[in-house]
């Protein structure tokens, strides 16, 4: 079963039935749904089943596994967002008494704690959850493996711990806090802790036969912030169009593009995928476009968010089984077609609604050193400053309302830059965290670090 809205070109629905088809096919999962988002809507949804009749819809719920985590993200953000907490504070200060305490909210948050993959056995997926009803049973005698901070180590105790923290700051349990400050207001209603019909059950695929076993159903307990949810690709389909755009009800868009900046010193097989973790998401870089998401799993499911903010199209995919096709490549795949068949059309341009004219007289060209750079105004107030041809440090400046601007990205982000102006008021040149940039090269009567040869320009003599 498969229904399409008709904004997508008949090409491109095709393209994106095709393209689970062959991973339903090839994957020999039992079921597998998915859904695109664009606009910040869900404009597609596709299902492969084995069964006859009535297959899956986007009401269907699967368990998402690890998707868990970005949820239980969400509500540390909102903590801090409220100045209840610092994402640099150590959790010893909300939380104490863990053995872990040493470990910041940010550390926990982007898998850079030390913190053990797993919690002690036996396996704590595949197992219930009242065997861990502590949190040392969650983190065991040695929680740590790592010194903290120094590498990403993907965590599920981390996120036991962040659930505990919401739990401790909110003087509620994880779920209703969960349930009220991030599933309500976004009108998840299909998501949930424990399956609510209609939902898929669970089931693994032998290896070497076409034959099936149903997967136990656990509640995982005080794992659950780690992965404990159900949903359906009609509510991912509304949560990955919040995490790429924000909602001021939940998180402004300001602290979702938080979450989706790397967090995390990438291992050198990362570098290689081009793969990494911010807050709470994951993060890679495939086939040209940055990518930003999660995966998760659990026995009989799989699932996978995936979003691309520049193309402005998400993909979700769930199955029922506990391994077989790769999500992570099919959601890839998913943005990938319809970024490709039908890229997003940009906004019209709009001139200034007003033109400052101290902040116009610093268009145009300035040198640093000899390297030609073009500041530009633009039409959202904001300037921007980068080499004028190839590559180089560029970055987006923000104004600070003082004639200063303070710089939003790459090398320059919380850098300052100052247009220094001479008594007669006119601009002298730009200092920039000390780097002076000049309207012409090495301009005589600007404070130049180490000063001008007083000689100027010259040729080399010829005998």
């Amino acid at each position: 079963m498969t229904t399409m809205d008709e904004e997508l070109l008949p090409a491109t629905r095709r393209a994106l039935t095709h393209r689970i088809a062959v991973a339903q096919s090839e994957g020999r999962a039992p079921s597998l749904v998915a859904a695109v988002v664009r606009g910040g809507r869900a404009v597609w949804h596709g299902a492969r089943t084995s069964v006859d009749g009535h297959g899956p819809d986007e009401n269907v719920q699967y368990r998402i596994g690890s998707i868990t985590k970005t949820f239980t993200a969400v509500l540390v953000l909102r903590l801090r967002d409220e100045g209840v907490l610092d994402l640099g504070d150590p959790l010893e200060k909300h939380l104490p008494g863990t053995g872990a305490g040493e470990a910041t909210i940010a550390e926990l948050l982007a898998h850079t704690a030390g913190l053990a993959a797993e919690s002690p056995a036996p396996w704590w997926e595949r197992t219930p959850g009242s065997l861990r009803p502590r949190l040392g049973d969650v983190l065991g005698e040695k929680p740590l493996l790592h010194p903290a901070g120094r590498r990403h180590h993907y965590s599920n105790p981390g996120y036991t711990l962040l659930g505990a923290l919401v739990e401790e700051l909110r003087g509620a349990p994880w779920e209703q806090v969960l349930r009220e400050e991030v599933l309500e207001p976004l009108g998840l209603h299909r998501t949930t802790a424990q399956p609510e019909a209609p939902h898929a059950g669970g089931w693994a695929v032998h290896p070497w036969a076409d034959a099936l076993l149903p997967e136990p159903v656990e509640d995982l307990g005080r794992m659950a912030p780690a992965g404990q949810l159900w949903s359906t690709t009609g509510d991912l389909a509304r949560f990955a169009a919040f995490l790429a755009g924000g909602d001021d009800r939940v998180l402004s868009a300001e602290s979702v593009r938080d979450m989706r900046t790397p967090a995390a010193p990438a291992e050198q097989a990362d570098v290689v995928d081009g793969a990494t973790y911010g807050l709470g998401l994951q993060i890679q870089h495939r086939d040209g476009r940055l990518l930003a998401g999660h995966s998760g799993s659990l026995p009989g499911f799989l699932a996978n968010l995936t979003f691309s903010v520049a193309d402005d199209v998400a993909a979700v995919v769930l199955a029922n089984c506990t391994g077989g096709p790769l999500l992570g490549a099919v959601g890839a795949d998913l943005v990938r077609i319809v970024a490709e068949a039908e890229p997003r059309i940009p906004e019209p341009w709009r001139p200034l609604r007003e033109v400052e004219p101290t902040v116009l007289e610093l268009a145009g060209p300035w040198y640093w050193g000899t390297h030609p750079f073009a500041l530009r105004v633009m039409a959202d107030g904001l300037i921007t400053l980068g080499p004028l041809t190839g590559g180089g440090r560029r970055a987006r400046f923000r104004p600070n309302g003082d004639g200063t601007w303070t710089g939003l990205e790459g090398y320059y982000a919380g850098e300052l830059l100052e247009a220094v102006r001479r008594p007669d008021g006119t601009v002298s040149h730009l200092d920039l965290g000390s780097f002076v940039f000049t309207r012409q090269p090495y301009e005589e009567d600007a404070p130049v670090p180490g000063g001008v040869d007083a000689e100027g320009w010259r040729g080399i003599a010829q005998p």
